[in-house]
């Protein structure tokens, strides 16, 4: 049975997060996993309509920004955008596969 997380527990295990070495087993088994979990990740952006038209139309807009400066600033923004929505996705990615592993792990014992 699932439960919820405190914000407090939330707050803390981010924070444990920046132990030194902390994320170095997380990064071999990503390692591992990285060419399944980017298509895991590729077909929740599909799915979320993250990167199909909505996408090519803010690439169209930024690239055609005619002063470089303000190019460059909208490539920029869109990059920055992009990657946050990535990386945001890809922690729900990580969240559901690690409830997905504990679930598996735990009727196994059964």
């Amino acid at each position: 049975m699932e439960r919820a997380y405190t914000d407090a527990e939330l707050d803390a295990a981010l924070a444990a997060l920046s132990e030194e070495g902390r994320l170095r087993e997380a990064q071999r088994l990503v390692a591992r996993a990285a060419p399944q979990l980017h298509r895991v990740l590729d077909e929740a952006l599909a799915a979320g309509g993250w990167f199909g038209e909505t996408h090519e139309q803010a690439v169209d807009a930024a690239a055609g920004v005619e002063d470089l400066g303000g190019r460059q600033q909208a490539i920029g923004t869109l990059v920055e955008e992009e990657t946050r929505l990535g990386m945001l996705v890809g922690v729900a990615v990580g969240f559901e596969l690690a409830r997905t592993l504990e679930i598996r792990t735990s009727t196994e014992g059964d």
